[in-house]
């Protein structure tokens, strides 16, 4: 099922995720509010570059900033890669429960709804470190929006290990089960500290 979620509007997206249907599903909502995050922390960098307060952090800058846009364009490629797996899965499911190849095909589809909200998670763990470095040679000016992308990204991270747990445990290999989701309460374990640590510091700074 080829979609392309990504191309519609902020109200028509909205609309889409509201109705009654299952794609785009909470997967697609964790991968939007990701590229918001990457987002944020390139309008910070973007903000932050060719000002004499901060040259001698200048080639950074410039490095975040390349990989920021990266990492947004992988996020919202991770908007429609999340409904076209989540599809796939539908459509096995609904292949009839006595069909000798149901089962392999399922659990393939079940593995392969998994893998897209755990790419999300790695690439939002490394969005949360630019976020990090950002909060020290960011404009202080941006403040607010650091913090606000440190925020977006723990909310994405923990919305995408949703999404990968779920799927670990509708599958009947175990082995797998048990190895990405430990990966996962890593990822979270990890980076939601470091998350909410960059918004509570820089909140700090911007409260009274």
């Amino acid at each position: 099922m080829a979609t392309d979620y990504v191309s519609l509007s902020c109200k028509e997206f909205a609309a889409q995720l509201a109705a009654k249907q299952s794609v785009p599903g909470g997967g697609g909502a964790a991968a939007l509010v990701g590229a918001l995050a990457a987002s944020l922390g390139a309008m910070t960098a973007n903000f932050t570059t060719g000002k004499k307060a901060y040259e001698e952090y200048e080639e950074d800058l410039q490095r975040m900033i390349a990989e920021l846009d990266e990492l947004r364009a992988a996020m919202l490629a991770h908007v429609d890669g999340d409904a076209e797996s989540f599809s796939n899965y539908m459509e096995v499911y609904r292949v009839p429960k006595d069909d000798p190849k149901r089962p392999a095909a399922l659990e393939q589809a079940t593995k392969d709804s998994a893998s897209s909200p755990f790419a999300m998670m790695r690439d939002l763990t490394r969005i949360i470190e630019i976020l990090e470095e950002l909060a020290t040679k960011g404009s202080k000016m941006l403040l607010s929006d650091t913090a606000c992308g440190a925020s977006l990204a723990r909310a994405a991270l923990e919305t995408a290990s949703v999404n990968v747990y779920v799927n670990a445990r509708a599958s009947r290999d175990a082995a797998w089960a048990l190895d990405i989701e430990t990966q996962c309460d890593v990822m979270l374990a990890e980076y939601g500290p470091r998350a909410e640590r960059v918004f509570r510091t820089l909140t700090a700074k911007i409260g009274r």
